[in-house]
């Protein structure tokens, strides 16, 4: 884990790098790293009793506070907050003491986990989890690097600069983009494959759990050294120069790799700077811009939604020589004079490309795998009803954001205080309780709290007809290309997916429920098609799944997709077996995706949407400009 090992020493040295995003397996020792690091950062000086840690040199002007001119100051160590994945925005922001102030008509704010991470150290373990709603709080304070709070009239403002460090498993979901973005480096970990490393691991944790103490005593020598090593770095940083030559790799390196915006050439020449101070260097060279762009690129180079992060080694070098000035010479030295000529493309016949190869399947026929085609915007489909679920951007449900809808039940004592109705409950009350003052006397059973409607994720779930019929004349092509845009739909939606698939004589739960968009994504990819139509056991196994999820996670709400031509030709009576299996199905919100085509159609689709009580639409209404053209022709404003 040399790489996470670097970054994290590099943000030690220069905290303007911007944080570090860990990415990796299970039971890779992330979090472990992440919170040794806090124990070799140089301590800082703070002003006596601030709760917003201001540097007495240099106090912030608009601290809650301040002044601080003058302010007699200590030294204390370097802090590592961790923001909890469930935390409420209040615990993250900061809160207003409402009893206080309507009681006693001061302004008591206290401090959330952004004041008490400033100039530290703020983790997030599993920060792909993250509500949305966090997720903009950390891009404002990470941006403005202030936070700033403005509610129930109150208005305070704060320094919150810190070094945002997450980590993550990528088999959960992916990050939304703008939070991505916001992490200087990124870096990828997995469990070592060599057994005398994994035995050394195992041997390590033995022997700390046996005597902790001993253990981290045996280390303190290396750990002390690494300490002075980074303070020492620290103290050579500003002396380091970035010449002109290594800015001009930085931006033909950022260029090569069609990163967006310049966020990218700022971090990678910051990263450059803070490699060239840790390895003792007063001037940035070749390889300190290597390795800064093998960190802070790999998250920022343009790719698909479904793709990767990750930079080619070979395009990386390439573009390092591409900056490279000239040498001086003859205009022309021929094939021999340095330079790499570019490999011949070797002659590949016309039409060898790959093709898929039939496969033998189960319950008769032959499979086959079919790509996908282009993706396109999706129309939006909705779970009915109001929910409770977790924060997204799908279905209406009871949130703790959004817009005020009314006032929870007075038992109900959870998210943002409700001002008009705590007063409300509270002024009859005031005689019998002696106000003799300006102020309201306010109990704790005053308190009323806001009702909000906001958005959910759900749960989407497809059924996927894999069998021979949706195979031909490449149908499969248009289905794969309509359910992966609905799943570009689901990942910007914050939704949990899963994949069902039938073909032959069974179906399979072809991936569990998961919020990573990009697993279901693959395994759609490479999903064969072949055989007879078991509709019937595609819907049960529909069902089992939604009960199983159901005990598991009973506050996000299904949708079910079914997409489907409606056959069923699978074992006997398999009609009425699929009409008797969608009875299993009622009360789920369902869209059955008609994927039948050509001049004569049974309308098959359409029977099974009636027997589940779904809306049924054809493959090619699942386009949003589909929708959109419909409903300008049928109000006479066709396009």
């Amino acid at each position: 884990m040399d790489d996470m090992r670097l970054a994290l020493i590099l943000n030690a040295v220069s905290p303007a790098v911007g944080g570090v995003l860990v990415r990796g397996e299970k039971g890779t020792a992330k979090s472990t790293m992440v919170r040794a690091l806090a124990g070799l950062l140089p301590g800082v000086d703070v002003v006596d009793s601030c709760r917003f840690s201001c540097d007495p040199a240099a106090p912030d002007p608009l601290c809650p506070d301040g002044p601080h001119d003058g302010a007699a100051g200590h030294r204390r160590p370097a802090r590592l907050v961790e923001l909890p994945v469930g935390a409420a925005e209040d615990r993250v922001v900061g809160s207003l003491n409402l009893e206080r102030a309507l009681g006693e008509g001061v302004t008591d704010y206290q401090p959330g986990l952004l004041a008490a991470a400033h100039r530290g150290l703020l983790y997030v373990d599993e920060v792909n989890l993250l509500h949305d709603h966090l997720v903009d709080t950390l891009l404002d304070a990470a941006a403005m690097g202030r936070a700033t709070v403005e509610r129930e009239g109150v208005s305070v403002s704060h320094a919150a600069r810190f070094v945002l460090i997450g980590t993550m498993n990528p088999e959960e979901g992916e990050l939304r983009p703008q939070l991505l973005d916001r992490f200087g480096l990124t870096v990828e970990v997995a469990s070592s494959r060599d057994p005398e490393q994994r035995v050394e691991v195992v041997r390590r944790r033995l022997a700390y759990e046996a005597d902790p103490e001993a253990f981290a005593a045996q280390y303190a020598d290396e750990d002390a050294k690494l300490a002075a090593d980074i303070e020492a770095a620290q103290r050579l940083l500003p002396a380091v120069k970035l010449p002109d030559d290594a800015l001009r790799q930085i931006a033909e390196v950022c260029a090569s790799f069609e990163v967006d915006g310049m966020r990218a050439d700022i971090v990678t020449a910051r990263t450059a700077v803070a490699h060239a101070a840790w390895a003792g260097r007063d001037e940035v060279t070749t390889d300190d811009v290597r390795v800064a762009a093998r960190l802070a690129l790999p998250h920022r180079r343009r790719r698909n939604p479904f793709d990767a992060p990750g930079i080619s080694e070979e395009q990386l070098e390439q573009a390092l020589q591409d900056a490279q000035p000239p040498e001086p010479g003859p205009e022309d030295d021929g094939p021999g004079s340095g330079s790499t000529p570019e490999e011949a493309p070797q002659d590949v016949p016309q039409g060898s490309e790959p093709q898929p190869q039939p496969q033998p399947q189960n319950g008769g026929g032959q499979q086959k795998t079919v790509g996908a085609g282009e993706t396109f915007k999706a129309r939006v489909f909705r779970v009915q009803g109001m929910g409770e679920g977790e924060r997204g951007r799908r279905s209406r449900a009871i949130t703790d954001s959004g817009r005020t809808i009314g006032v929870q039940p007075p038992s109900v004592r959870d998210g943002r205080p409700h001002l008009v109705a705590t007063v409300k409950a509270a002024a009859p009350h005031q005689k019998s309780r002696g106000r003799d003052g300006a102020g309201l006397k306010l109990r704790p059973e005053d308190l009323r709290y806001a009702l909000r409607e906001g958005r959910e994720g759900n749960l989407v779930l497809f059924c996927v007809d894999a069998s021979g019929s949706m195979g031909a004349k490449a149908r499969m092509r248009e289905v794969k290309s309509a359910v992966l845009s609905l799943l570009l739909d689901a990942y910007q939606r914050r939704d949990k997916v899963g994949l069902v698939t039938f073909r032959g004589t069974a179906a399979e739960l072809a991936l569990p429920p998961t919020i990573s968009v990009d697993a279901a994504a693959s395994r759609l990819e490479s999903l064969p098609t072949g055989g007879r139509t078991p509709l019937a056991e595609g819907l049960l196994e529909a069902a089992r799944v939604l009960r199983v999820e159901e005990i598991r996670d009973p506050r996000r709400r299904p949708l079910l997709v079914v997409v489907t031509d409606g056959r069923a030709t699978s074992g006997e009576n398999a009609v009425a077996r699929a009409q008797a299996a969608a009875g299993l199905l009622a009360g789920v919100t369902t869209v059955v995706m008609d994927c039948e085509s050509g001049k004569m159609r049974l309308g098959l689709a359409a029977d099974l949407a009636a027997h589940l009580g779904a809306e049924h639409v054809p493959l090619s209404d699942v386009a949003a400009e589909s929708l959109a053209n419909a409903v300008r022709a049928r109000t006479g404003k066709a396009a």
